[in-house]
């Protein structure tokens, strides 16, 4: 099978992946914190899952759910105890952390509830970031930018600083920040946490959007029902386990709004 390169470092993706093969597969996801298992408190426990390309789940659960270590362990910010994560096919146990770490700047969105916009910059130059970082050329940088927020309907904003933007400005700012190095999958971290119902209805509706019209691949954590029913699979934590999988309110190929 064909290797995938990117900026000439080979991780190992396929650039064909079988079609059979989730993007995501989690296997028996544990993650222990505060010493060994009989000392420390289990906060994810035997957790498996399996996302396809193109969908919208939603982790949902009481605080101390295990949803939010979940998510980090799934996107390669907090390493498991036990178990592994696959992205599209890569154990990224089998990583080191130079490699990880690229791995989470190129093939992984970010998104936290509370922006993380750099004040100093303008909004293009904090969705350009993750570029620079990764040492793209200058024009590259800015046109990845531009389509972002394009994207997520900011491009009139793009010169502003994110202390001249609302909330949710700074959130959809935050999603084409994500977007900008075409990943795999973005994660979102309680991303309408900090916003009103408005603003994250329209957060919300963005998400939708780009899963229907773009096929990229969203993980939403969130305590509340209400924003979980927006995806188009629910996963329900307690205690560290998965408490149930049901389907949520988003139609995948239907007409976005």
């Amino acid at each position: 099978m064909a290797r995938r390169e990117a900026g000439g470092v080979d991780y190992g993706f396929p650039s064909e992946p079988f079609p059979a093969l989730p993007i995501l597969l989690a296997e028996q996801l544990e993650k222990t914190c505060g010493g060994g298992s009989a000392a420390g408190v289990t906060a994810v426990r035997g957790v498996d899952l399996a996302v396809d390309e193109g969908e919208f789940v939603a982790i949902t659960g009481a605080s101390g759910s295990g949803k939010s270590t979940l998510l980090h362990m799934l996107g390669g910010i907090t390493r498991p105890s036990a178990g592994r994560v696959l992205l599209e096919g890569v154990d990224l146990a089998t990583l080191d952390d130079d490699a990880l770490a690229e791995i989470r700047r190129r093939r992984i969105g970010f998104v936290f509830q509370r922006y993380n916009l750099l004040p100093e910059l303008s909004l293009a130059e904090n969705v350009a970031l993750p570029l620079v970082l990764d040492g793209a050329p200058e024009a590259r940088c800015r046109e990845a930018a531009h389509l972002a927020l394009e994207a997520v309907g900011m491009a009139h904003r793009a010169e502003h600083r994110p202390d001249a933007l609302s909330g949710g400005e700074q959130q959809r700012g935050a999603v084409a920040r994500a977007l900008v190095t075409d990943p795999a999958i973005v994660l979102a971290d309680e991303p309408t946490g900090a916003l009103d119902s408005v603003n994250s209805g329209h957060v919300l509706e963005l998400l939708q959007r780009l899963v229907r019209d773009r096929r990229q691949t969203v993980i939403l954590v969130t305590h509340d029902p209400g924003i979980a029913a927006a995806a188009g699979r629910i996963v329900r934590m307690k205690d560290g386990l998965v408490a149930a999988i049901t389907p949520g309110g988003l139609a995948v190929g239907a007409a976005g709004p």
